[in-house]
């Protein structure tokens, strides 16, 4: 027990840091965003957007390796073994190096292909749109390969230097956007921006190598050529690629989907939305972050009780911290946007509602990902899940095929969410002490039960005022109070409000 408390106090301290690091990013984010929108206009934000997307494609390796070198670093820190974590490392920078070569050769040649002649593209913007794609193609490859370093400080749990470097990285993409908005020097803002964020991204990964070889002992790069690893890492990552390549497809692969039917106007409606929608999900990620290595390393010691406790707890508290930013948003994505924005291109309303609405089913899934990954057996549950997935880009595409608006697109998502949903909880029963049914009602069941709850009151006084300032506020401080008010009396269990009252109570003593 003793050793659990631990655990949990090391959960939330590094959730805190990762907090800290998220709210002033979140604060810079959405100035930024607003004024990159100002600065580059909707047709080169829309530009920016989808071809950083083309890239994104590619990366589907990348996320692949990334899960497989997390996976394995933080399994071998569970066993205690020092000179595996060594191996596992080392192997892993190798396959990366080798793989940012090929990648190159792949994006220089045939994702330059795709951009000149199949994407939409106005004439007069392919020259800086190729700019910016080579500009995505080498920040891709810098941070292909510090995925190993990156792996290791979330394996460590060093929260505090994640969130630091993540605060300087913030700081100097603010400086590149006030440079961009306000310089009285004449130059193309759209090219100028992509390779000032080129910039930023070799002075963050440098700082990341320097302190993880500073501070990890494994972090010393070996050439290792140990077949076994080699081997191991290969078949997880090559398994993992069908869930990232359905991932990226069902996010940038539709990205492209809508400039091909639509136009660079739409991918800037979809870019506001995925904006809005990356900043509430960052209070619900940051929490994941924090969980993610405790409950691979549980599963590594044998210690399934703990485990499908922090499985079912992370779950139910990710979705609750999610539903209280994004329930007020759902309800006043006008005001919000036109507060924020002033002008945003048609769609972008529907885009942020159905985005959030996506995000909230799919949070449901993610310590159920991380427990599936911790077992590294995953070759038929990522043919499954993953073949389901991947029919987010056909359906997508029969939908704007026949002329369905573009939020289609969302509904699609939303609905294959929920198919993935139940497949992971299928997959998942065998291991021990994991119960299907439990999930179901003491997950699934209850965050609905909290969900319709929080919205009664909320809806009526939506219903009933016009909008403006005074319902803004209204909707705000009625969605929290509401949405708390459930959370603790319906979504919480007897020992969860007592650990609440408790952190209350101290909190009180040290403000009073």
């Amino acid at each position: 027990m003793t050793e659990q408390a631990e655990n949990t106090k090391r959960i939330a301290k590094n959730t805190l840091m990762l907090y800290v690091r998220m709210l002033f990013g979140m604060l810079v984010s959405l100035y930024t965003s607003r004024v990159v929108l100002q600065a580059l206009g909707v047709e080169d934000y829309g530009i920016y957007n989808v071809v950083g997307g083309v890239v994104a494609m590619f990366s589907i390796i990348s996320n692949s390796l990334s899960s497989s070198v997390s996976r394995f670093l933080t399994f071998e820190l569970g066993k205690g073994n020092m000179e595996g974590l060594k191996r596992v490392f080392s192997t892993s920078l190798s396959i990366h190096v080798v793989l940012a070569l090929a990648f190159i050769l792949l994006g220089e040649t045939l994702g330059l292909w795709f951009l000149n002649t199949h994407m939409t593209i106005p004439e007069n913007r392919l020259s800086a749109a190729n700019w910016v794609f080579h500009a995505s193609v080498f920040t891709f490859v810098i941070n292909l390969l510090s995925v190993p370093f990156s792996a290791s400080i979330v394996s460590h749990e060093r929260m505090s230097a994640f969130a630091y470097i993540g605060i300087l990285d913030i700081i100097l993409r603010l400086l590149i956007v006030l440079f961009i908005a306000y310089s009285g020097w004449n130059f193309d803002r759209l090219i100028v921006y992509a390779l000032l964020l080129v910039v930023v991204v070799c002075i963050m990964q440098a700082i990341y190598w320097s302190f993880c070889t500073r501070n990890f002992e494994e972090c010393r790069f070996k050439l290792s050529l140990d077949s076994s690893y080699w081997k191991e890492m290969g078949s997880f990552a090559g398994w993992n690629f069908i869930g990232g390549s359905a991932s990226l497809l069902k996010d940038q692969g539709v990205n492209i989907l809508l400039n091909l039917f639509i136009g660079p106007v739409i991918n800037a409606a979809r870019g506001i939305a995925n904006t809005v929608n990356n900043v509430l999900a960052s209070f619900a990620s940051n929490f994941m972050t924090a969980l993610k290595p405790q409950i691979t390393k549980s599963y590594a010691a044998g210690d399934y009780g703990y485990m499908v406790s922090l499985v079912e707890r992370g779950s139910r508290f990710s979705y609750y911290i999610l539903l209280l930013f994004a329930l007020p948003m759902l309800f006043e994505t006008e005001f919000v946007l036109t507060l924020w924005l002033k002008h945003y291109p048609e769609h972008t309303v529907n885009f942020v509602r159905l985005i959030l609405i996506v995000t909230m089913c799919d949070i449901l899934s993610n310590t159920l990902i991380i427990l599936k990954a911790a077992t590294g057996n995953v070759r038929n549950y990522q043919i499954v899940v993953g073949g389901m997935l991947l029919m987010n880009f056909p359906l997508s595409y029969f939908c704007l095929k026949v002329d369905f608006p573009p939020e289609s697109t969302l509904v699609v998502a939303l609905l294959v969410s929920i198919f993935c949903l139940i497949l992971r909880l299928l997959f998942l029963r065998k291991i021990p002490g994991f119960s299907m049914k439990r999930y179901l009602c003491k997950v699934c069941g209850n965050v609905l039960i909290v969900t319709f709850i929080s919205m009664i009151l909320p809806l009526l006084l939506y219903k009933q005022m016009s909008d403006g300032i005074v319902r803004f506020f209204l909707i705000c401080v009625l969605t929290t109070l509401c949405s708390s008010a459930a959370i603790y009396f319906v979504g919480c269990n007897k020992n969860e409000q007592m650990f609440i009252r408790e952190k209350v109570t101290l909190i009180r003593r040290k403000i009073f």
